[in-house]
């Protein structure tokens, strides 16, 4: 049986990324390990992650404008998102509870908790991983802001 050419591409891109991201996390001072969390949680974003923010963490169209449910889409995770603007703690109870438990007073989304199916560790590298691609001005807003966590 031959390899199907799409996996193959799909291999190598996601191979690139990976070492991509581990470049990045080694060039901006970043140890081994972190550079292992940044791969890591590249693999398990694509996996649970990007079918909603998408593949290169774009979200969804018009995810600034309500659907006919009343909620919002996906939101983008990149620097034209508003991830960057939460502290490491917002962000982490986001996605180990789902946004509906973490904003409460009755508000309703799509996104769910992954507590149940991520360890902390994994969520901290989703996390790593998503922050890695930020520009060194997002970057250095949202740690300014995840200090008072």
């Amino acid at each position: 049986m031959k390899p199907r050419p799409t996996l193959l591409i799909g291999t190598g891109l996601a191979a690139g990324a990976a070492i991509t991201g581990l470049a990045v996390a080694l060039a901006d001072g970043g140890s081994a390990q972190d550079a292992q969390a940044v791969a890591e949680g590249q693999a398990l974003y694509a996996a649970h992650c990007a079918a909603c923010h998408g593949a290169e963490l774009e979200g969804q169209p018009d995810w600034q404008t309500r659907l006919p449910s009343g909620r919002f889409p996906a939101p983008p995770h990149d620097a034209t998102g508003h991830t960057w603007h939460h502290s490491d703690e917002a962000l982490f109870r986001i996605v180990h509870d789902g946004s509906a438990a973490v904003i409460g007073n009755g508000y309703e989304s799509d996104m769910p908790g992954f507590g149940d199916i991520l360890s902390d560790e994994d969520i901290r590298s989703v996390l790593a991983y998503i922050k890695s691609t930020w520009p060194e001005r997002e970057r250095a807003y949202q740690e300014e802001v995840s200090r008072g966590d």
